[in-house]
């Protein structure tokens, strides 16, 4: 006669299975959902800490605006220094030993600016200067700054500049 095991003492003895109610417990919709939430809080916090910014993030190893006497510091330090006005307004003045690439060619012309320098963008009044120092940033350029005043102020305080 065949032995009969006995069916309930399994049953017990597996609920009492810190196991089994480990994996009773992962199965519920409610704690899947709160570990995922953990998770993600997790990751987003990685990646606003900066850990995670291989990738399409901007950031700036340098201020994102400078005033006129710490770019002319800059200048001096050898910085190279981006005028991103038109042909018309550098023909009228400009700083010396700079460089034109005018705000409306800028994204076409980008390999042209050196990636191993600290980039100062300029311009009349400083508006345009900021966005230049955008369009390098968004191709992928780290020390780029602009410079606050333009070199309106640039002139006014003094600073070198050539007609």
């Amino acid at each position: 006669m065949p032995r009969r095991y006995n069916t309930s003492r399994r049953r017990t003895s597996r609920r009492r299975d810190s196991g089994y109610r480990r994996r009773t417990v992962l199965m519920k919709p409610s704690v899947q959902v709160s570990i995922l939430l953990v998770v993600a809080l997790i990751i987003f916090i990685i990646l606003q800490s900066g850990a995670g910014n291989g990738g399409g993030t901007t950031t700036t190893a340098l201020a994102p605006e400078i005033s006129v006497t710490e770019a002319h510091t800059m200048y001096e330090n050898g910085a190279y220094v981006l005028d991103v006005r038109t042909v018309e307004e550098w023909d009228e003045f400009h700083a010396p030993n700079t460089t034109l690439i005018p705000l409306d060619q800028l994204s076409v012309r980008v390999n042209e600016v050196p990636r191993d320098r600290e980039i100062v963008v300029v311009c009349r009044s400083g508006n345009r200067s900021q966005q230049g120092r955008d369009i390098l940033l968004n191709a992928g350029f780290t020390n780029v700054t602009s410079m606050t005043g333009g070199l309106n102020e640039w002139r006014a305080v003094g600073y070198p500049i050539e007609p």
